[in-house]
């Protein structure tokens, strides 16, 4: 999601900005914003939001297009771009439905807010309210009227008797159905009420009293904020006395007012701007649509890249080996699951053809050179018995008869002749030797013992050179021919000991050293010889030819021996890798239990 949101940050941060323009726009239509409702600021504002919108557009179309052409025109098969555009319109249609259908519905649902029926209840609804707190208020007048009528007919009664009158101001109160009655001075002050605790009495205005100094009437007196009802009137029986009632109206009566108000206020206003509200309306779910588009496009890509490029390159890779090339691998990508697990036992498995394809090949190449071989051996061999025997004869015949003087040449020519027909004999015996290669007798048998045997043999050719040798376990045990593998690390140590040899010839400072590696991993042994002679040379670009038979890099080398060694490892399901390296040269080789 992180990267994501990194991906995307401009698509993201636009998107922000036309939402909050579209909400703006569609607050300010109900001229419930920060923004001032003229048809100026509407029209900057719709502007603003269709400009917004297209640009949005824009950069996600370039968007979708450079992921396409990134993630999904890859490789020779179409099928990724055919799913991914299903997949796009499956996603794509039912947005588009949705959108058209709340569209339609949140009209439908505008017109009938405004409908007739609804307008008549809203407006009634108001006026219901207002006829009540008129009603209640006019009462008060009718109300204090009959209390001062009350009291002036019972002046006599009531002037001389303080607690009478306090009594019969309550009584009133319960009759007339008001909250308070005061009987003030011009002052305003308090002089009896029905109220029990005195400092709970509010005077009414003086604009108010004034108004009834000279004047007999009754005189409402409004205060909606404090939702009350109230009314003062001069008693014509008393001297500087005033008749003071309190009426509370119904709870929060006066909020409910105000809110209806604003209620019907907010009702026409949105009747007046609907169009503008639909349009605004309709932005809004555009850009929220798009965005959703976008994010479910992008996944889609994403998921079908994901999917389609490992597809895309097993296919490629199944082409390759099919025209007989088993050096092509899988690249190993960031996928789901299962198809890297399919990639990777892919590979596995153009590896093993690869490893039988190289036995195979290493098998009949053996078999080849070795008939070869006993074809040379035996052709050779056979005129080497009666050359040796003419060689005798002439010896023995023409001796005496050669003079004194030339009698040490004439030996020195039979020696040499004698010294190349052992050579001959050797060559054809190792001729033999490798034809006749045995399978092997497999016993399990220690690397480790087998390795130190063979260094502490070697080690007598040259005592300067520092031959280490590594292990992770005191024993490794293979199953194997003890008298082959024995024989396969003494011709790699020796091989390392002469290329130092030689590459001592011209440089002698230097250490001479020779380091062995063998690492036990239960499925694989794994052993390495490192040397710091004089490496593979030229020879290190076409460095599998030394596998071959007969090819040497020696000045009197047959070409036998690393061909015999790799017929060996393979025989002993193992591999032999030759590494140039930048002083020296690396040997690995890789036996699987």
């Amino acid at each position: 999601m992180t990267n994501f949101i990194k991906k995307n940050i401009i698509i993201i941060t636009l998107f922000t900005i036309t939402l909050f323009i579209g909400f703006l726009t569609f607050l300010t239509f109900i001229d419930k914003s920060f923004v001032q409702l003229n048809e100026r600021n509407l029209q900057i504002l719709l502007i603003s939001n269709i400009v917004l919108l297209v640009v949005l557009f824009i950069f996600i179309f370039l968007e979708i297009k450079k992921t396409i052409k990134k993630d999904i025109d890859i490789g020779s098969s179409n099928s990724n771009k055919k799913y991914i555009a299903y997949f796009s319109l499956f996603t794509l249609a039912p947005s588009v439905l949705i959108s058209i259908f709340s569209l339609f519905l949140f009209s439908f649902a505008l017109e009938k807010y405004f409908d007739k029926r609804v307008t008549t209840v809203v407006n009634n609804s108001y006026e219901l309210a207002k006829s009540y707190v008129q009603e209640v208020r006019n009462k008060i007048e009718s109300d204090i009227i009959l209390i001062a009528f009350d009291t002036n007919k019972s002046k006599n009664f009531l002037n001389n008797n303080e607690n009478e009158f306090i009594r019969f101001l309550k009584t009133q109160r319960l009759i007339r159905g008001v909250d308070e009655i005061h009987l003030i001075d011009q002052n305003k002050n308090l002089i009896l009420s029905t109220l029990d605790i005195k400092n709970n009495y509010i005077p009414p205005m003086d604009k108010a009293l004034n108004l009834v100094l000279d004047d007999d009437r009754p005189l409402k007196i409004i205060n909606a904020f404090e939702n009350t009802s109230a009314a003062i009137m001069r008693l014509q029986n008393y001297d500087d006395r005033f008749l003071y009632v309190v009426k509370f109206l119904g709870k929060d009566i006066s909020n409910y007012l105000t809110e209806s108000q604003e209620a019907i206020n907010f009702y026409y206003t949105v009747e007046e701007k609907s169009t503008g509200i639909k349009i605004s309306f309709a932005i809004i779910y555009l850009i929220v649509v798009t965005l959703l588009l976008f994010i479910s496009i992008t996944i889609a890509i994403h998921f079908s890249s994901r999917f389609f490029r490992s597809i895309n390159n097993l296919i490629q890779a199944s082409a390759s080996i099919g025209q007989g090339d088993l050096s092509t691998k899988v690249p190993n990508i960031k996928t789901d699951k299962d198809l890297e697990m399919l990639n990777k036992n892919f590979n596995s498995m153009i590896d093993k053809l690869k490893s039988q394809q190289d036995k195979l090949i290493i098998n009949e190449r053996h078999e080849a050179w070795g008939n070869l071989a006993r074809k040379l051996a035996h052709e050779i061999k056979n005129p080497l018995t009666p050359i040796q025997l003419t060689i005798d004869r002439i010896k023995t015949k023409f001796t005496d008869q050669i003079k004194s003087n030339d009698q040490d040449g004439f030996k020195e020519n039979l020696k040499i002749i004698n010294n190349q027909i052992k050579q001959i004999e050797k060559l054809v015996n190792q001729f033999s030797d490798f034809a006749r290669m045995p399978k092997p007798i497999l016993m399990e048998n220690d690397l480790v013992t087998l390795f130190s045997d063979n260094i502490k043999l070697l080690q007598e050719l040259d005592n300067s050179i520092e031959i280490q040798f590594k292990k992770d376990k005191e024993k490794v045990i293979l199953n194997c021919d003890n008298e082959q593998l024995s024989r396969v690390f003494f011709n790699l140590i020796k091989n390392s000991i002469e290329s130092i040899q030689q590459k001592a010839e011209n440089s002698s400072n230097f250490n001479k050293k020779i380091a062995i590696d063998m690492i036990d991993n239960n499925d694989h042994i794994k052993i390495t010889i490192v040397d710091n002679g004089i490496g593979f040379g030229i020879f290190a670009a076409n460095i599998k030819d030394i596998l071959n038979p007969y090819f040497t890099t020696k000045k009197n080398g047959t070409g036998l021996g690393l061909s015999i060694v790799n017929k060996i490892v393979n025989d002993h399901n193992g591999n032999i890798n030759f590494i140039p390296i930048d002083d020296g040269a690396k040997v690995e080789i890789i036996f699987s239990r």
